[in-house]
């Protein structure tokens, strides 16, 4: 008998946190009227006059309702965070939409109007650009103000997975991962961009291939109901392509600038020994360092753990 009480009062404690928008959640919900008229329509939860499905269906399990999930958290490593500790921190500034003209999952990212990151971004997928086939910079959908606010735009982006999400499955699948992504940072690099942060986090993945009837954006293993298993089919079948993002510490250098040279600590990559305030460095070189480092923790690390337990 306590331990079902107990049970209930968890179960009541969830629902009253998830029926409740955080504050960067209320943000993007008194923006979403402005976002459908420019052809996005978030999900129900961040629709103004919400009120959580679990509240009249008391039928089943409170992580069945799709309106339950709020936003995802990332893992946030270096200096750009507090100190140098990992922190979970929400993405406040990205979410989910669906773009009405064509009911694709796309992102919608907060960024300063005419700031580093857009500009690199927006640049790097113009039009010609995006012609060369090793280009592997995330395509920018649309770009647009804010319309209450000049300071902020948004971009709109493809909706992307994180490169081990599915996992790899064969070696193919990870000759074609390191082929891709080497191909796609000379490319960055022949247009003059260094992007400093090109990690695990910031190398993605298109997997709408992957799952022919779609998923759901936070339970990525789940059709957009959140309810059942996504019929996902392997990469090994269905290329995926492969994607830099976030330029937001990334440089540019004209052909004619000489040195190339940038200072800086931040990055997700602490483990760069060239990182400084005060000394200069070539960041195409701590691009190739990261990049390298990345294959190291995502591909033989993992790996060798994996047989060192078989062994035993």
């Amino acid at each position: 008998m306590a331990g079902t009480l107990k049970l209930e009062a968890l179960i009541a404690k969830a629902s009253a946190q998830h029926a409740k928008l955080l504050g960067y959640e209320v943000r993007w919900r008194d923006r979403q009227r402005f976002l459908e008229s420019k052809g996005y329509m978030l999900r129900p939860r961040y629709r103004p006059g919400w009120v959580p499905s679990w509240f009249m269906d008391k039928s089943r399990p409170l992580e069945e309702f799709e309106d339950y999930w709020d936003l995802p958290v990332s893992l946030c490593f270096g200096v750009s965070c507090v100190g140098l500790q990992s922190i979970l921190k929400f993405r406040e500034h990205l979410i989910d939409t669906t773009r009405l003209s064509d009911g694709k999952m796309v992102y919608v990212k907060h960024v300063q109007t005419g700031d580093l990151e857009s500009t690199i971004a927006m640049m790097l997928s113009s039009s010609e650009l995006l012609k060369d086939p090793r280009n592997h910079c995330v395509p920018i959908l649309d770009y647009f103000q804010d319309e209450d606010n000049a300071t902020i735009s948004y971009m709109v982006m493809p909706f992307l997975h994180l490169t081990d999400s599915p996992p790899f499955k064969t070696v193919e699948n990870i000759v074609d991962f390191i082929e891709q992504t080497i191909e796609g940072l000379v490319f960055i690099h022949e247009h003059g961009v260094a992007h400093r942060d090109c990690s695990e986090k910031n190398l993605m993945m298109d997997v709408h291939q992957l799952y022919p009837e779609g998923f759901h954006p936070v339970l990525e293993e789940f059709s957009p109901d959140g309810r059942t298993s996504a019929r996902q089919l392997s990469r090994t079948n269905v290329r995926v392509k492969y994607y830099y993002v976030d330029f937001g510490i990334s440089v540019y250098f004209p052909a004619h600038q000489h040195p190339k040279l940038a200072v800086g600590e931040y990055g997700r990559d602490q483990d760069v020994p060239e990182l400084s305030v005060e000394v200069p460095y070539d960041p195409f070189k701590v691009d190739i360092f990261i990049i390298g480092n990345m294959y190291k923790r995502q591909l033989y690390n993992v790996r060798v753990l994996f047989y060192d337990k078989r062994r035993y």
